[in-house]
């Protein structure tokens, strides 16, 4: 009787001696023959996909026009890279392939990356420079003028190298002068972002800090091949350059190496040593300009004295004498003090006349006339009490009227006919509503012959206070 199960399970094959492996040893084995044949491998072919991981390892695929292989380059390669990979651009690529059994599939672990050939590199690099033009990055417009005797200058430079010997000797003979070094690695893929991170760094300084702000930057590196010199090249780099608000100036390599940085600086040195002369000016030149200066100033200042004593003598010879002067003024002076006798003589006679008109109006008989009718003036004029009595019986009338007046807005006369005038107790203000009693809680009540004190003790229930309406404050 046949099974139901017959031709589903496996069973073993007369003849056929190859055993069933797992997927396991299979992908095992696989890894080891791939390993085996292809240990040490350079592949040339174009990025794309590059991507670097928290871990630190990097993920790519390297790709032609006719297939594409995946790669790993792990953490430790990573960080030893002279190039930051991007994509598009052309590689070889060294390494072993491998397999990862988990995904079925091949990839090569890369141990050494390079660009393929200088032609790519230039080819990388003038794509750059085109995209950062377009944007404006190296317009003269962006550009300034460098300080002409800065107080500090730093320099973004390698420590250990030459290049800050070199600068900081020229420094030296030419105009000493306060010098901050910010060092970087100048070379290697960690390069270009400690390189934007120092300019970033010394533009961020404030200008009244305790480190004193520098007034120009100088970003320098030796010589090298293109490849030792693309930290200058990146575009971090070049934008942390054209952000930066201090004069810089790019001294990368020597006079025929060119790099992006070089566009985007405020001014080009062909060296680092040329970049010490642009930055100060000659100390010995300045001094010898100041002492020409100085003498010119001194000479300038004799001949413009000189010229003005020369002026004053010949406007002096133009002048006319003393005598000159003042003979119109010596002749008037005799005219008139000959004048002064006879004006004195003349205005004596009238004064004398003056006086003998005045002593005649002085007689006794004129003035005993004028006294008989002054005494005659002041009998007619004697004193009458009805004059003066009138005005007071009136002012007196008046007296009483605004005595009863006042008696009657007296505000205490009132109680004397049985009203109260009630007061909040403690400030002494007037109370004129049975709401305001009420909140008030103690009361001093005035009476006509004194005051006593109260306190409310069941607000409401007694009868509402009748209160005057010509006396407010007042109640019955």
């Amino acid at each position: 009787m046949a099974s139901p199960f017959d031709g589903l399970l496996a069973e073993p094959v007369p003849g056929d001696n190859a055993a069933a492996v797992s997927v396991s040893e299979l992908s095992g084995a696989l890894k080891r023959s791939v390993e085996d044949a292809f240990g040490h491998v350079r592949v040339r072919g174009e990025i794309s996909g590059w991507k670097r991981h928290t871990s630190g390892h990097c993920y790519l695929a390297l790709k032609d026009d006719r297939a594409v292989i995946d790669g790993v380059v792990w953490k430790g390669q990573a960080a030893s890279l002279r190039f930051r990979p991007e994509d598009g651009m052309e590689v070889i690529a060294t390494g072993k392939l491998t397999t990862y059994p988990g995904r079925s599939k091949y990839q090569i672990v890369i141990e050494r990356m390079e660009i393929a050939g200088a032609g790519a590199l230039m080819a990388l690099l003038d794509q750059r420079r085109r995209m950062l033009a377009a944007e404006g990055l190296f317009g003269e417009e962006r550009k300034v003028a460098l300080p002409f005797l800065p107080r500090t200058i730093g320099v973004v430079t390698s420590p250990t190298g030459a290049v800050i010997r070199d600068i900081l000797h020229r420094l030296r003979d030419r105009c000493p002068t306060h010098v901050l070094v910010w060092p970087v690695a100048v070379q290697g893929e960690a390069a270009a972002g400690q390189v934007a991170r120092a300019i970033a760094g010394f533009d961020a300084m404030a200008a009244d800090g305790a480190i004193p702000r520098p007034d120009l930057v100088i970003v320098a590196r030796g010589g090298g091949s293109i490849e030792d010199l693309w930290a200058f090249n990146e575009e971090v780099v070049v934008r942390a350059i054209a952000d930066c608000r201090i004069p810089i100036i790019s001294a990368v390599g020597h006079e025929t190496d060119t790099t992006l940085a070089d566009f985007a600086a405020d001014r080009r040195a062909p060296t680092p040593t040329a970049a010490a002369e642009m930055a100060v000016p000659v100390r010995a030149e300045l001094l010898e300009a100041v002492r020409s200066l100085s003498n010119r100033t001194f000479r300038c200042a004799t001949r413009y004295r000189e010229r003005a004593d020369e002026r004053l003598v010949a406007t002096a010879r133009r002048l006319p004498t003393a005598e000159t002067l003042l003979s119109p003024q010596r002749q008037r002076l005799d005219e008139l003090g000959d004048r002064l006798p006879r004006a004195l003589g003349r205005r004596l006679a009238v004064a004398r006349g003056d006086l003998a008109h005045a002593a005649g109006a002085l007689r006794p008989a004129l003035l005993r006339h004028r006294a008989e009718r002054a005494g005659a003036r002041l009998a007619a004029a004697r004193f009458s009490p009805v004059l003066v009595q009138r005005p007071l019986a009136e002012r007196g009338r008046q007296v009483a009227q605004a005595g009863r007046l006042l008696e009657q807005l007296d505000p205490n006369r009132p109680l004397a006919r049985g009203y109260v005038k009630v007061e909040r107790r403690g400030d002494g203000s007037v109370l004129t509503t049975a709401a305001a009693a009420r909140a008030a809680g103690l009361l001093t009540l005035h009476f006509a012959d004194g005051a006593v004190d109260a306190r409310v003790e069941k607000a409401g229930t007694a009868p509402y206070p009748k209160v005057r309406a010509d006396q407010p404050g007042l109640f019955e």
